[in-house]
């Protein structure tokens, strides 16, 4: 027992010191984001494993193994009936269920908790649970970036730079009082609900003083500001303004600010964009099993040409090689950006797992309706899955293509950072 216990503790420390040297090393080769990027993608993951893990269990069925990876165990315990665990190659992970084939023979005292011995609905439920997990997620990271970060408003005018006139100390905009990250909430009483509105209010109010409400640090405050006349001002010895018209100017560059959702708020709001991404992603996976976009792969892979022109990079596929290298890129343009590409593959890959093909779960819920469809009372159907292994083969042979394609396509061609 001793003996058995000190090997677990060192197969313990010597996964956790391979952690530690795993992200060290990772961090060494392509700074913070690289880690970030891959850990995100092994949780969600393993999420779309846990999501079959808890319905198995909470339905009753038999799970025998939980394990994050593949190949030889490093580290594992066993917990009543299942045994978890971590194997070496950390390419993933999988829930393991009794009786997912006809064929598999399963003791008597166990058959009544297969997957084959289970009813419909809890059949259907397991199978898809994996894609919903990526769904919730998805509504996670959605709700998170909409309460904790937020999103630009086009009500929500802000102050983000000043201007410099030749011979001035201080612009209109200095001179009352104005500093960057002000958000300019009405002039003269009027609300101000977007960028051209503010812009429209100033150059129709040249020399004639106009009373801002300003919201800094969480606080309204009150300040007089004069628009300079534009005719008069120069910028790097050019005139501003070279109209007939006087118009005024504050001598400010405006933004649209970040604006958070209430956490109830952001609810419906979360839902939304889910949908409108599901929409966007269903018409993504057309695409990318398109006869025309192999062909256009395929052209890609032959010509380097082909493979740098930036139109066909905007509708190419991309394998996990490039969709790292994408969410490491969007790191760059803040977190709501990272957080969003995070929504979308999560969102991605539960729709592409609901295929109506195995090995897909999406097949596995496609067997068990035509089960159901085929049963009658008291007989149940059982479907011969080993008729369907030329389709599955046909299948997987498309994947394969697909993969190696663009693989070669990230590792030679790569896309051009979206976010620069």
């Amino acid at each position: 027992m001793k003996s058995s216990a000190s090997s677990d503790v060192r197969s313990l420390l010597t996964l956790i010191l391979g952690a530690v040297a795993l992200v060290a090393l990772l961090t060494w080769w392509g700074g913070w984001a690289l880690p970030v990027v891959i850990g995100s993608i092994f949780v969600m993951v393993m999420g779309h494993e846990f999501g079959h893990f808890i319905t198995a269990k909470r339905s009753g069925m038999l799970v025998t193994d939980f394990f994050v990876g593949f190949g030889p165990v490093v580290w594992s315990f066993t917990r009543g009936e299942t045994r978890y665990g971590v194997r070496a190659f950390l390419l993933g992970g999988y829930v393991k269920v009794p009786g997912m084939a006809w064929s598999e023979e399963i003791p008597a005292e166990n058959e009544g908790r297969t997957y084959r011995s289970a009813s419909y609905p809890r059949k259907v439920l397991f199978a898809s649970a994996g894609s919903l997990m990526h769904v919730v997620m998805a509504l996670i990271l959605a709700w998170a970036s909409l309460t904790l970060i937020g999103l630009p408003s086009s009500s929500a005018v802000g102050i983000s730079a000043f201007s410099h006139w030749d011979g001035h100390a201080k612009n209109a905009a200095q001179l009352a009082g104005i500093k960057v990250g002000d958000r300019i909430v009405a002039v003269d009483g009027r609300k101000i609900t977007s960028l051209t509105g503010l812009v429209d209010v100033v150059r129709r109010n040249p020399d004639k003083k106009l009373t801002l409400e300003v919201e800094r640090d969480g606080r309204d405050i009150t300040l007089k500001a004069t628009p300079a006349n534009a005719q008069t001002l120069k910028e790097g010895g050019q005139p501003v303004d070279t109209g007939k018209t006087p118009e005024g100017m504050l001598g400010v560059e405006l933004s649209e600010l970040t604006v958070r959702s209430s956490w109830y708020g952001a609810i419906p709001s979360s839902f939304t964009k889910i949908g409108s991404t599901i929409a966007a992603d269903v018409h993504a996976m057309i695409h990318v099993f398109s006869p025309g976009e192999f062909s256009s792969l395929f052209h890609q892979v032959a010509s380097p040409a082909a493979a740098s022109n930036k139109t066909n990079q905007l509708t190419r596929p991309e394998s996990i090689v490039g969709v790292v290298r994408i969410a490491v890129q969007s790191t760059e343009s803040g977190t709501a950006v990272f957080l969003e590409i995070l929504m979308m593959v999560n969102i991605f890959v539960g729709l592409f797992n609901m295929l109506p093909m195995l090995p897909l779960d999406g097949g596995y819920v496609a067997i068990a309706t035509y089960e159901r469809i085929r049963s009658r009372r008291g007989i149940r159907y059982h479907a011969n899955i080993n008729l369907l292994a030329p389709i599955i083969y046909a299948f997987m042979t498309v994947l394969l293509v697909l993969f190696a394609c663009t693989l070669y396509l990230d590792i030679v061609h790569p896309i051009a950072n979206p976010f620069q």
